[in-house]
């Protein structure tokens, strides 16, 4: 069965994307910054960049009953992959267990210019 949660629909929400969609168990986060729902980019190093991307992307798995340790799979979108080795630093301090599978890629742009944008994949046990 199908699931989408924090619909394109919410007030305030002109994306036009769900926020999660689960089927069989996994939950598939779409892509999430370190933004504000008021549209402000926060964090000035990568690691506060990064801790405002993980925040945002907990308060999409809390609506769904899952947290960090939830994840099996993380797409790690950036704009300078001269960061990393700050970023790889600060992210594995988010998971309690296994790190979970993940693959990290430059871009040049990100939506409302953002430098970060983690999109996962949670799966129920």
């Amino acid at each position: 069965m199908k699931k989408v949660y924090l619909s394109s629909k919410r007030e305030g929400n002109t994306l036009p994307l769900s926020g999660a969609y689960e089927v069989g168990g996994l939950v598939f986060v779409s892509g999430q910054i370190h933004i504000t729902e008021d549209r402000v980019l926060l964090g000035d190093t990568i690691e506060e960049k990064l801790d405002a991307t993980f925040a945002n992307v907990k308060k999409v798995l809390k609506e769904v009953g899952l947290g960090l340790d939830d994840i099996i799979h993380v797409r790690l979108f950036v704009t300078d992959l001269s960061t990393m080795p700050a970023l790889n630093a600060a992210y594995v301090t988010y998971f309690s267990g296994a790190l979970p599978a993940r693959i990290a890629v430059e871009v040049p742009k990100l939506s409302a210019g953002a430098e970060i944008e983690m999109e996962v994949i949670a799966a129920r046990e």
